[in-house]
């Protein structure tokens, strides 16, 4: 198993560099397949896309049309994002899924539950609309740079936290949701993160960004988008805990499906945008 996950991971990380040096609409279409298939998972281990027609399951393993409208909703939505990144445009695309998918209950009810369209509306926004904000934040002044400071803040922090955890681990941090973690797991990720972090704002944006002080600033990035990457990881954890699966998926061998490889960066990916636009002065 372990020399599985290393080549799934290596493969990974050479696609990762090459959609984000890349950029642009390569990575939009990276992006735009991977929020299919997390959409997809999502939808299969909520079970919210079956449609019942009195009390029977109709349709159990064919698309549903509330995923059909969250696969339409995604190809709008990244095509909106190519052409504008101003909120006020994609927000709006937000606003047609939802109404589609309200729609769609009032004409096949009582075929659907009001639980699934909101599960439906969740999903969409968790997969897809997360997984924006890669592209987002690659689309800063100095993108190309500030990008990785979203996979320091999440893959970094799992490393640095599972070795933290092995080596001093003695209190739990999540004793019913995941027994496995401790809180000096939680500490090192965040710490390791957040020194990663500043080696990185020291190496490539002290340059980018003169007169700022990008060691210190790429440090709180970090370290806070490694405790916002901790919560998302064990979020996606209790989704599946609360539907009994074990993975989302078998997409990516020793590792699972796409959910159980970027629960942590979804989580991770807004806050690192929001952040630098709050704490970096962009001329």
């Amino acid at each position: 198993m372990f020399w599985i996950r290393l080549r799934s991971s290596i493969i990974l990380v050479i696609a990762a560099l090459f959609l984000l040096l890349t950029g642009d609409w390569v990575l939009a279409a990276g992006l735009f397949v991977l929020s299919l298939i997390a959409f997809r998972e999502l939808m299969r281990a909520a079970k919210a896309g079956q449609q019942t027609n009195e009390g029977k399951e109709a349709g159990k393993g064919r698309f549903g049309i509330l995923e059909w409208i969250g696969f339409l909703g995604t190809a709008v939505y990244y095509t909106v994002l190519l052409l504008e990144t101003e909120p006020v445009y994609w927000l709006g695309v937000l606003g047609l899924v939802f109404l589609g998918m309200m729609a769609a209950y009032v004409v096949t009810f009582p075929s659907l539950q009001a639980g699934q369209v909101m599960t439906a509306f969740f999903c969409f926004f968790y997969g897809p609309v997360l997984f924006s904000f890669i592209w987002l934040t690659r689309e800063l002044p100095g993108g190309i740079y500030m990008v990785w400071l979203i996979f320091i803040s999440s893959w970094i922090c799992d490393t640095c936290a599972y070795l933290s955890g092995m080596a001093l681990g003695k209190h739990k941090l999540t004793p019913v949701l995941s027994p496995k973690k401790s809180v000096e797991g939680a500490v090192g990720g965040v710490l390791g993160s957040a020194l990663v972090g500043a080696l990185f704002g020291y190496l490539f944006l002290n340059r980018l960004f003169e007169g700022q002080n990008m060691v210190w600033i790429c440090a709180l990035i970090c370290g806070a988008g490694a405790v916002i990457s901790q919560i998302g990881d064990l979020a996606a954890s209790g989704i599946k805990r609360n539907h009994g699966i074990k993975d989302y998926g078998k997409l990516i061998p020793g590792h699972g499906g796409v959910m159980d490889r970027f629960d942590s960066v979804l989580f991770t990916a807004p806050i690192i945008y929001y952040l630098a636009i709050l704490l970096i002065r962009f001329e």
